[in-house]
């Protein structure tokens, strides 16, 4: 063969190699196999109302063709959202790679029923591949309409409540419901189930009217169930008003030099006099302190852990009482006032402690103003206080019996002198303790209430 037939020869072969590889190319392209990617959020498992939905669709080859959105249940199909996308050129190699798209779902105005429904995105590319239709995304989310709020209803029908006592409400509650208890005003107290002795929809809710909650609150019962409904429902209840003490305390130099030195790791870096100092004490640390409170009185099991009668120290006087209006005095001028939030028992010098009730150790250890301290989960939403300890005897995690000695009666915290400064709590919120110690009251109050759920 001649050179110049050669080079023809070659050069009609690499053209026909490159066309060929170009249309492989091009087939390749044209028919590329990679689906798009749908995700849909948010992915509720219940549905209550009209919920939106943001649905993110992604194509890395020939580019977004269509997009369609539906909901179906027993056989019904409904379109929530059906989207085109322009073709960009035969390789669409500028295609719309990317898009976002918000729809809403309103299971009233879709006349949708109670119970499953699937809610399926489709996303089709502009491949070539099915017969033209393109490559197929698909995300189906499966979830439970449910629109009806759940039932409730008060089984005690004499509720009464002395302000800054304890009252305690008991209902049923449908089996759907995730949440319910007591509003008193803005304050929720949470219910429980109220155990494997009674029927699985009865709950009970103890709950207080605070000695410092402003007139002109009102009372619910409330609820929510899984899909986010709620009910709200009155119940009778009469509030009986109470007087709380003044206590005037005299703030000496010489209480000063025998406090201060206790908190002096809480003053460092604070300046000023002794009495400013105390003040700052009494207020500033006294708050943080009621914060810890408030937050361990709402660590309680679901579980009733007390029985009977609570205990109180024994041979023990009372020093100083619930709700007292504390005025503190320094050189004869009014400094500061706070409210006592227990009842102050005096006995023997380092006294034993018992626990007042059967209980789970939540806390053991400093608590600022008061000092070493024990606080006792009952369950149920009840906790007790046991504060100006000695020394502490349990560990927090332990359980305890009722009677079982807890810690030694001291002066630690804020304390002038040995004694014990008893608390009980509702949710975090301290009421008075008396109630807990009067056999005649847990059986009007409590127990006469439960045995009401029993034949529910």
């Amino acid at each position: 063969m001649k050179k110049g037939k050669k080079i023809g020869f070659f050069l009609a072969s690499v053209f026909t190699i490159s066309l060929l590889l170009a249309l492989a190319w091009f087939v390749a392209a044209i028919f590329e196999g990679d689906p798009p990617t749908v995700k849909l959020e948010p992915l509720p498992e219940y549905i209550s109302s009209a919920q939106n939905f943001r649905v993110t669709i992604k194509d890395k080859g020939r580019g977004l063709k269509s997009l369609v959105v539906t909901v179906e249940q027993t056989g019904r199909k409904v379109t929530l959202l059906e989207k085109r996308f322009p073709f960009k050129g035969l390789l669409n190699r500028q295609g719309l790679r990317e898009q976002t798209i918000e729809f809403v779902l309103d299971p009233g105005a879709l006349n949708l029923g109670q119970g499953r429904a699937d809610v399926k995105v489709f996303a089709r590319d502009y491949s070539r591949r099915n017969g033209g239709d393109g490559n197929l995304g698909l995300v189906e989310h499966k979830l439970v309409v449910d629109t009806i709020p759940p039932a409730l209803r008060p089984v005690s029908r004499m509720n009464y409540v002395t302000v800054g006592g304890t009252g305690l409400l008991v209902y049923m509650a449908s089996s759907d419901t995730r949440k319910s208890g007591i509003y008193v005003g803005e304050l929720f107290f949470p219910g429980y189930r109220a155990g494997p002795s009674y029927p699985e929809d009865a709950h009970v809710c103890y709950f207080t009217i605070p000695y410092n909650l402003r007139r002109g609150y009102q009372l619910f019962l409330w609820a929510e169930d899984r899909a986010g409904n709620t009910s709200k429902v009155g119940f009778y209840y009469r509030v009986k008003r109470k007087r709380f003490r003044k206590e005037r305390i005299n703030i000496t130099d010489t209480f000063l030099e025998k406090v201060l030195p206790y908190f002096s790791d809480y003053l460092q870096g604070h300046q000023g006099s002794d009495i400013e100092k105390f003040l700052w004490i009494n207020r500033n640390l006294r708050k943080k302190n009621a914060q810890t409170f408030r937050e361990l009185g709402q660590k309680s099991t679901n579980q009733q852990l007390w029985e009977g009668r609570w205990l109180r120290l024994k041979n023990a006087a009372t020093m100083a009482h619930f709700g007292d209006q504390r005025l503190y005095y320094y050189k004869g001028r009014k400094v500061d006032q706070q409210v006592h939030l227990g009842v102050d028992l005096a006995s023997l010098a380092h006294s034993k402690v018992p626990a007042a009730n059967h209980g789970t150790v939540i806390f053991a250890g400093p608590l600022g103003i008061y000092g070493i301290t024990v606080v006792l989960d009952h369950g149920q939403g009840l906790a007790s206080v046991y504060s100006h300890l000695s020394q502490a005897m349990v560990e927090v995690g332990q359980e305890v019996k009722k009677g079982q000695v807890i810690g030694i009666t001291g002066q630690t915290g804020l304390a002038g002198g040995d004694h014990l400064h008893f608390g009980v709590m509702v949710n975090g919120i301290f009421v008075n303790p008396i109630e807990w110690w009067d056999p005649h009251w847990i059986r009007d109050n409590v127990t006469r209430k439960l045995k009401l759920l029993a034949s529910q």
